[in-house]
């Protein structure tokens, strides 16, 4: 006579799988509960990007020991960091790693103050970053791009890269900028560079000094005969206003 076989518990198979979960929530835990590398992470909360050695002083810890604890930080997602230059820029890995850090904050009953740059306020505002415009202008203006969704992650290149959308295309296309010409270029195409005042990303690269171009040929910015300063015109205000939606 068959016998009917009816599920059961597994022990070594189920308590696998919730050993395994809580290993990894208990990694996670240890990575943020040392006091260092807690405040390394809610000083990244804010959004902006910093150095190894910008997160060393607000640790109080030395440079060398900044660096094992981010890498800790980075093995467990935590953290992410965009390689320019010679600097390595470090922010938060995501969205989810900064609401786990407020839900902490709430249950700490703690308010943490946020960034304040101390770069000049003509450079702050709008400025050109080698040959593509920088500040809280260039800023914004990737921003919107990405809030458009004319930007997109590139596939197959580093993490900071990026690359058009069809819809992107076209609209730098209707800028006058030949898209497929600006690819050629020995240079990359685009990337996010962490901007040094905003600690934010602004659009670098050939498409970024493209744009550049651009502003300066219709004169929708002015840029300072001794200074890297750039000034947005009444013309280049309604422009990006009707163009991107954005109030320069």
């Amino acid at each position: 006579m068959p016998v009917a076989e009816h599920g059961h518990f597994v022990y070594d198979q189920s308590m696998n799988v919730k050993h395994y979960a809580d290993a990894a929530v208990s990694r996670i835990a240890a990575a943020i509960g040392e006091p260092a590398r807690a405040r390394m992470l809610y000083c990244l909360v804010d959004g902006h990007a910093r150095t190894s050695t910008e997160l060393a002083v607000v640790a109080d810890i030395a440079p060398s020991t900044a660096s094992v604890h981010l890498q800790r930080l980075k093995t467990q997602r935590l953290v992410k960091v965009f390689a320019q230059g010679k600097h390595r820029y470090y922010s938060l890995e995501g969205a989810n790693v900064a609401a786990a850090l407020e839900a902490l904050s709430v249950l700490a009953g703690e308010v943490r103050s946020s960034f304040v740059p101390n770069t000049p306020n003509r450079l702050r505002a709008a400025r050109t970053c080698y040959d593509h415009i920088a500040g809280t202008l260039g800023v914004s203006l990737h921003d919107h791009f990405q809030r458009l969704g004319w930007l997109s992650a590139a596939a197959m290149t580093g993490q900071n890269a990026c690359d058009l959308t069809a819809s992107g295309t076209k609209a730098f296309q209707s800028l006058g900028i030949d898209i497929e010409a600006t690819r050629t270029l020995r240079r990359r195409f685009a990337y996010a560079c962490v901007d040094w005042s905003e600690r934010r990303p602004h659009l670098g690269g050939a498409l970024g000094a493209a744009l550049l171009n651009v502003a300066l040929k219709r004169k929708w910015i002015l840029q300072d005969l001794d200074s890297r300063a750039l000034g947005v015109t009444s013309l280049g205000r309604r422009e990006m206003m009707n163009r991107f939606g954005l109030q320069a």
